[in-house]
């Protein structure tokens, strides 16, 4: 238990250095966007002269070390910026947006989790037979599939041709629970397709080397139910995919940025795409900034799992 304090307390101490890393690269790479934040404020028709004004009065053409240092003070006390005119906080804007993101990512990796044990166990039981063969171009197919096709193909065929499910749009579930999954399902499904495959070929690979270990056999010689056994493989088994699930997520988020615009949910890629087309540096810078953030603590998180589940990964 003290390994493992120590090994956490190191992830977790990495972890500012990562975002304060992190929030340097995408603050240094919109600093060359082509869009000048004065004259989003101000409108295209403003003079050079009201231009200029506006840069000094914002600190828009001090040195770049000292712009940094002024965005991470304003970052520290939770401001993003504004949003050009009609001016907000990105703050709030992000706010807003990303429980949507957050939901749907969640119930994407849900649905991914499920699909890629289903198969990689299926497979791994079944080995080098028919179900094995099944679950192999399932996943090979699944890899293949880009999330925005399938979005727009299960489109076409369940919400137009068959009008089983909505075409967009979004239902607060804490107004309607059954309104929100039928909202939620078709995007989220989008999303799980390509990450289930990718998990399920590491998942079978891993359990059948699990499966081969001397201890598998002397557990089974003794007569140890079938399905303990399986369970203690499946365990040992999914370290490496617990690790690459990690990565995983990033996929995840980044896929909901256009899935998000597919089915017309009000999320981060909503806002991504509106900061992007609109020339808004804050709101994209804001927005980029929030999903990078994510992406690392859930990183830092499945660390943490790894070392919990696998006492073997314990190592000083």
């Amino acid at each position: 238990m003290l390994v493992f304090l120590r090994l956490a307390l190191r992830r977790l101490a990495m972890l500012p250095v990562m975002v304060l890393g992190v929030t340097l690269l995408v603050f240094v790479v919109l600093q060359f966007s082509p869009a000048d934040p004065a004259y989003n404020a101000l409108g295209d028709g403003a003079s050079e002269q009201a231009r200029q004004a506006f840069a000094a009065a914002n600190g828009l053409d001090d040195p770049l070390p000292v712009r940094y240092v002024r965005f991470l003070g304003d970052l520290l006390h939770g401001d993003l910026g504004l949003t050009v005119p009609p001016s907000g906080p990105v703050a709030d804007r992000i706010a807003t947006a990303f429980p949507l993101t957050l939901q749907l990512t969640l119930l994407g990796l849900a649905i991914a989790i499920v699909l890629a044990l289903a198969l990689g166990v299926t497979g791994a039981l079944y080995r080098d037979r028919w179900p094995d063969q099944l679950t192999r171009v399932l996943s090979i197919s699944g890899v293949a599939i880009p999330s925005f096709w399938l979005g727009i193909v299960l489109i076409q065929e369940l919400a137009l041709n068959r009008s089983l499910l909505p075409t967009g749009g979004y239902v607060n579930p804490a107004d309607s629970l059954g309104g929100w999954l039928e909202t939620m399902i078709l995007p989220a499904v989008s999303l799980a397709i390509p990450v289930a495959a990718g998990l399920a070929r590491l998942v079978r690979t891993a359990m059948v080397a699990e499966l081969d270990r001397d201890y598998v056999r002397t557990a089974t010689g003794n007569g140890l139910p079938r399905a303990v056994v399986i369970r203690g493989v499946l365990r040992n088994a999914l370290v490496t995919p617990l690790t690459v699930l990690g990565l995983r997520v990033g996929y995840l988020l980044s896929g909901a940025v256009v899935i998000e615009t597919i089915f017309d949910l009000p999320g981060m890629g909503k806002l991504i795409l509106e900061g992007v087309t609109g020339g808004d540096v804050a709101l994209v810078q804001g927005t980029v900034l929030t999903i990078a953030v994510v992406f690392l603590a859930v990183n830092v998180l499945v660390d943490l799992l790894v070392l919990l589940v696998n006492p073997r990964v314990r190592t000083v």
